[in-house]
């Protein structure tokens, strides 16, 4: 291993050593004092952040080529390690409170997030499956953690079944486009595409299946199915990691392969992705409209929010918006990830034993009892509608330019059809806690809070200042090999 080698996965390789090591180390940490696993998780997190943030600028190859660190990979990097931090602060009084507090939870959770970080750096297809199922495994035994819970062990195992099944997608398209390429390396791949060495009805094909694999991981229809009763079944802290985690590698995948490698096959694949994305969104959101539980109603809606971040995948057969759109989707993942941990955590809050205060009915009088924590709830739901003054509207208005500059007139159009039906549910929410008479309980747990105040603050200061975000996506542009 050279120096530069070593370089490229020097976050990586930090968070994968503090996280063996922590698994020594809790060994001595009595029961009861778990916390202290946690706060040595956050450290290493904070510390791996750190370092993320320092190879900001950075383009380099590593590994002959298999793995680069360019502004793409560190973009989606600190974004991931963020995600960590999140996790673990919404996690640490969830599993007191719940009998889980077990240290295993934590090292699990960095174990997946270097999944979720080597996915994001990878320029193989080789490595990108080594990423896609060491993100994987540790979230199946994430979903299964309350072993006391016959719903925690079904998710867990209904989440292994669909995402090995998922996984043959993924290998068979690797093995379709070796056959049509003769290279599992992204710039072998687009060599041979160029040079017209390619079998292109293979590579079609492979391209596909790798799309319905990726899809399965970020829950598009209708590869989708497995979504709510694993989000409802699963601790909701895993819950919550894996809403904005997984989805945010999965479409790191779709965005470095697809963009980078496949411009070729863009004019056959944009139908496709145009239809999922589509669809998606439908679904996702009509089905939501039904829902009464409020983890299986956020089960949907991230099914839809994922349709919309599809929607900046769409032009990119068109060169000239296709880093417009890129961006757009990477502005959008930052939002939905905020969003989205923000909403979870007021969902832990409320939530008690046996499956109790996760109806929407049990968030009535929450505006009069807990003000602070209505207003960003509050927030969260403006947000994920696409209402203003929130950075969820910003990322809206962003993909649907992308969508109108690439063409694609009728898909934007069906964006802000469907997000007027998810205002339906969304602000149903706001209704019940404020118009509602109610007498609601909240666990008072400082990590917690904590959490839902910066997600509620950067949701709403973000959308006065998104120039400076939004910027930051366009750098995280340098697409390499």
């Amino acid at each position: 291993m050279t120096q530069t080698d070593f370089y490229t996965i020097l976050p990586i390789s930090i968070l994968i050593i503090w996280a063996c090591a922590l698994l020594l180390v809790d060994l001595f940490i009595p029961k009861g004092h778990k916390q202290t696993t946690a706060l040595l998780a956050a450290i290493g997190l904070a510390l791996t952040l750190g370092f993320s943030l320092s190879q900001i600028g950075s383009d380099l190859k590593g590994f002959n080529g298999m793995i680069v660190l360019d502004g793409f990979s560190i973009f989606l990097d600190v974004l991931l390690l963020l995600t960590g931090l999140f996790g673990v602060a919404v996690a640490k009084g969830y599993l007191t409170r719940f009998e889980m507090e077990h240290g295993e939870y934590y090292v699990l959770m960095m174990l997946s997030l270097s999944g979720m970080m080597l996915m994001a750096q990878a320029t193989d297809l080789i490595i990108t499956f080594l990423a896609l199922e060491l993100l994987s495994i540790p979230l199946y035994v994430l979903a299964a953690f309350a072993l006391e819970h016959n719903e925690s062990e079904e998710a867990g195992l209904k989440y292994l079944l669909l995402g090995a099944y998922s996984t043959g997608f993924v290998v068979f398209g690797i093995s379709l486009i070796f056959g049509a390429t003769g290279t599992t390396s992204f710039a072998g791949i687009f060599a041979a595409i160029q040079g017209g060495a390619a079998t292109m009805s293979l590579l079609l094909i492979g391209s596909a299946l790798l799309l319905v694999g990726f899809g399965f991981k970020v829950g598009l229809v209708p590869f989708h199915m497995w979504t709510p009763d694993v989000y409802q079944g699963s601790p909701t802290s895993v819950t919550a990691f894996m809403a904005a985690g997984a989805k945010a590698a999965g479409f790191a995948a779709i965005l470095r392969i697809f963009a980078s490698v496949f411009p070729a096959l863009a004019v056959d694949l944009m139908p496709i992705v145009a239809g999922l994305s589509a669809l998606t969104m439908i679904v996702g959101n009509f089905t939501a409209i039904a829902q009464t539980d409020i983890k299986r109603m956020l089960a949907f809606s991230s099914i839809a929010q994922a349709g919309y971040i599809l929607m900046a995948f769409v032009p990119f057969a068109n060169e000239t918006v296709r880093a417009t759109a890129i961006s757009a989707g990477l502005f959008y993942l930052v939002a939905y990830t905020v969003t989205s941990f923000g909403t979870w955590g007021i969902v832990i809050a409320l939530e008690k034993a046996e499956g109790k205060g996760l109806a929407i009915a049990d968030y009535a009088g929450l505006g009069k009892k807990y003000p602070l924590l209505a207003a960003s709830m509050a927030v969260f739901m403006l947000s994920l509608t696409g209402l203003p003054p929130t950075l969820g509207l910003v990322g809206k208005l962003y993909l649907f330019r992308a969508a109108i500059e690439g063409g694609v007139y009728w898909l934007a159009i069906l964006g802000v059809l469907t997000s007027l039906v998810s205002a339906y549910y969304y602000l149903r929410v706001i209704v019940v806690m404020y118009m509602k008479e109610g007498d609601p309980q909240i666990s008072r747990e400082g990590w917690l809070e904590f959490t839902i105040g910066v997600c509620a603050l950067l949701t709403v200061l973000f959308s006065l200042v998104p120039q400076q975000l939004f910027a930051w996506t366009s750098q995280a542009l340098m697409f390499h090999f």
